[in-house]
């Protein structure tokens, strides 16, 4: 910007300026007429491009088009159900309607069996909850992720369906 710039030719573009190739000294004293910034865009061209702008009032649009982008950003909830391998069917129903509510939200859910002590022996157990768990929601949410045993846990990832 401004005294920064040390090429001695820029490229020269913006409101109010003839579009071409100048010294730099030149390009300078005719941002100055103006009351303006002399600001390097692309420094890597060949002469490097520089453009005539108010610096200040581009770096507070450029912070109002990132605020916006960033308002605009969905945020993704992940919500968990924790089963164990032995759950019952009252239960399980209980927490699947649970399920469906979270996925309805719009937000991801983690179903996971965790093993206690030597309940690991019924990983085939887990696994079969959880599959189960996935197709009783296959009309609310995708499997983002099929069961998968991560020491005394395994875990299941589904995403909500997008919304017609």
């Amino acid at each position: 910007m401004n005294d920064k710039i040390t090429v001695s030719e820029v490229r020269l573009v913006g409101e109010n300026v003839e579009m071409g190739v100048y010294p730099t000294r030149k390009a300078m004293e005719m941002a100055e007429e103006q009351g303006l910034d002399l600001v390097e865009i692309s420094p890597k061209a060949d002469p490097p491009v520089c453009k005539v702008i108010d610096y200040k009032k581009f770096l507070y649009e450029q912070k109002k088009r990132d605020k916006a982008m960033k308002a605009k950003a969905t945020k993704v909830i992940v919500k968990e159900i924790r089963f164990g391998p032995n759950t019952d069917d009252h239960d399980y129903d209980f927490k699947k309607k649970h399920a469906e509510k979270f996925l309805k939200e719009g937000a991801k859910l983690k179903a996971y069996v965790f093993f206690k002590g030597r309940s690991i022996v019924y990983k085939d157990k887990g696994e079969i909850l959880l599959l189960r768990l996935a197709t009783d929601l296959e009309d609310f949410g995708k499997v983002e992720q099929m069961p998968r045993l991560e020491g005394k846990r395994m875990t299941m990832f589904i995403a909500p369906k997008a919304k017609k």
